[in-house]
């Protein structure tokens, strides 16, 4: 592990004989242009909520019945590529100079790029994705089986969406820009990730398109978030009787959180989102030690050995899984669940690839993938099977009956519910609502962090002033929504869906996008290989051509000193060679020759 002490971040240097990029500084042509496309749309789901949701879910919906077989291709795509990546030997470079140690400790490394990845919706879906693919909804190809088959591959199904899947998407994009940036010397932005295919267009009005496609998705995914995990907290504390269930309080809530989070990306990377990041990993990780304490601990453990087993067997089956045999239940199970996961984090990925690009200075490409893909998939694996194998064993064993009136499972209330079965419940329910908080300013603050670097052609330390506007615009999204909820009387805000739904929309074109970035970090990378390769093998033929000459040297100069020494000892008489010394490796022959002519020639100098 290396220091944790991390150094100042620097703009990246441009490598000899790499072009200068252009300076850095606000990029109007993706500033200005996603600024006015989200007050459009803001201002468009505030004064017509059930309008936009309705408009944009109609998009959505028609986008993921007409292309959610190429999302699952997709998705498994980029698995494929990063382990190709991982255990090739494009995986020995180093994202950044070939002597330079990484810029964050692997604690700090993975607790940041966890808390930006998928923090809020760990704590939201922990309990609540195992049950309802358990005993509400569950995929139509094991609805039918008894509990004990289908609980694990309920299980199985969680795995796969939050699982390699998940973090493979992240790690394309994420891969694509630290290489740019600090390999090559590139502004810490997406567009530059695809320089070696669009070239001297990179910088133009394509590179814009792509890095204002890239802050569009991204803010109202954050935004989106936040409002759904504001919701939970509301929840739980209602359910602990600290709140009353009144929709202005979320208002209030959201406006706080976003104060905190405001505050933390002013204080910017070191300070506020590090330091938060680190305090989140350690909360999680005292939540999971207690819950797998005061639960069933040995079943927990089992089901953990068991859980990673399943997945690993039915990998490749599920993540080709399209149920075309069950007609349009399969089609609308896939659609709800699996297609949506892929495409949100296809949404998501410009957000925590960045960021993990961002910190991840100094690590190999073998190394960033690995600790991207398995570390977090390890970590997601063992949160899910202890908060929902808690909840499943529970409703298997003790007979705890989860499901609403409506006979499906409330997933703002589910976590809560569990911890209702368990001791200390209270001590776990304040855990879990305080962990969100967190989560809830990591993921704001990271992701107006971003957002910003974005919009200022890559700086790693973007103008505060404008890191503040997009936590305050991050924050006032998801506000508005609730406020306007609460001023109607509707309940939950209508037009949360829809945000959601066109954070899914640009998923489509982004994904298009990151498989250009696959393509072009092949190439970039064998051509860097390909240098290495030849440096290496000019190097092997400069030691040839040394040793075959030095050899040849040896063997020629032997030769003369033999001739010429029976010449002159003949001449001369002399036919003694000079002694040897005991004290030193004995010379060969050749060389008490050579030495024999020397002092010889010397003498008759003299």
């Amino acid at each position: 592990m290396t220091s944790a002490t991390a150094t100042k971040p620097t703009r990246p240097e441009t490598p000899p004989g790499e072009k200068e990029p252009r300076h850095y500084g606000m990029a109007k042509g993706v500033f200005y242009p996603s600024a006015a496309i989200i007050v459009v749309a803001v201002l468009f789901s505030v004064l017509l909520p059930e309008q936009f949701s309705q408009v944009v879910s109609t998009i959505n919906t028609t986008i993921v019945e007409s292309v959610g077989w190429y999302y699952i291709l997709a998705a498994t795509f980029f698995v494929a590529a990063a382990a190709v990546l991982a255990f090739s030997r494009l995986g020995s470079i180093k994202l950044g100079k070939d002597d330079e140690e990484p810029q964050y400790s692997l604690l700090s490394w993975f607790a940041m790029l966890f808390a930006a990845g998928m923090g809020i919706g760990l704590v939201f879906w922990g309990a609540a994705e195992p049950l309802t693919f358990f005993a509400s909804n569950p995929p139509p190809n094991i609805a039918e089986l008894p509990d004990a088959a289908r609980a694990p591959k309920a299980m199985a199904q969680v795995f796969l969406h939050w699982g390699l899947h998940a973090w493979g998407i992240y790690v394309v994009v994420g891969l694509a820009v630290a290489y740019a940036t600090h390999r090559r010397g590139r502004p810490l932005s997406v567009r530059w990730a695809l320089e070696p295919i669009l070239g001297r267009h990179t910088d133009t009005w394509i590179g814009n398109v792509i890095d204002t496609i890239a802050v569009i998705g991204t803010l109202f995914g954050v935004a989106t978030s936040l409002g759904f995990g504001v919701n939970q907290i509301s929840a739980g504390l209602v359910h602990l009787g600290l709140l009353p269930d009144n929709p202005w309080l979320r208002f209030v809530m959201v406006i706080v959180i976003t104060g905190l989070a405001t505050l933390s990306v002013a204080s910017g990377l070191e300070k506020g989102i590090k330091f938060l990041s680190n305090t989140n990993l350690i909360l999680a990780g005292v939540l999971l030690v207690i819950m797998l304490i005061l639960g069933p601990t040995l079943f927990l453990l089992r089901d953990f050995v068991s859980g990673i087993g399943n997945y690993l067997q039915n990998f490749i089956s599920l993540s080709f899984q399209t149920l075309p045999f069950y007609g349009d239940d399969g089609a609308s199970w896939l659609n709800a669940w699996t297609t949506f996961y892929w495409g949100w984090w296809i949404s998501w990925s410009p957000f925590v690839g960045v960021f993990i690009a961002r910190i991840s200075r100094g690590r190999t490409v073998r190394e960033f993938i690995m600790g991207v893909m398995l570390v977090p998939t390890l970590v997601t694996i063992l949160w899910f099977t202890v908060m929902g194998g808690t909840a499943i064993y529970k409703s298997v064993f003790e007979g705890v009956n989860f499901l609403n009136a409506e006979g499906a499972i409330d997933k703002d209330l589910a976590l809560f519910q569990v911890f209702e079965t368990m001791p200390a419940s209270t001590l776990l329910s304040g855990l879990a609502i305080l962990l969100v908080t967190i989560f809830f300013v990591t993921s704001a603050d990271s992701g107006a962090f971003v957002v910003d670097m974005i919009a200022h052609r890559g700086d790693p330390e973007p103008p505060r002033g404008t890191r503040i506007f997009w936590a305050v615009t991050s924050g006032a999204i998801p506000a508005a929504l609730i406020g306007i909820a609460a001023y109607t009387g509707s309940g939950d805000a209508s037009g949360m869906s829809g945000l959601q739904a066109l954070a899914l929309i640009a998923a489509l074109p982004w994904s298009v996008v990151m498989i250009a970035m696959v393509v072009s970090m092949f190439r970039a990378l064998r051509h860097e290989v390909r240098m290495i390769e030849r440096l290496e093998l000019q190097i092997r033929r400069r030691e040839l051509v040394e040793h075959v000459t030095e050899h040849v040297t040896e063997h020629v100069t032997d030769e003369v000193a033999d001739r010429v020494y029976e010449r002159v000892a003949t001449e001369t008489g002399q036919l003694e060679l000079p002694a040897i010394d005991a004290s030193e490796a004995a010379p060969t022959e050749g060389a008490r020759k050579r030495g024999f002519l020397d002092q010889f020639t010397q003498r008759h100098k003299d």
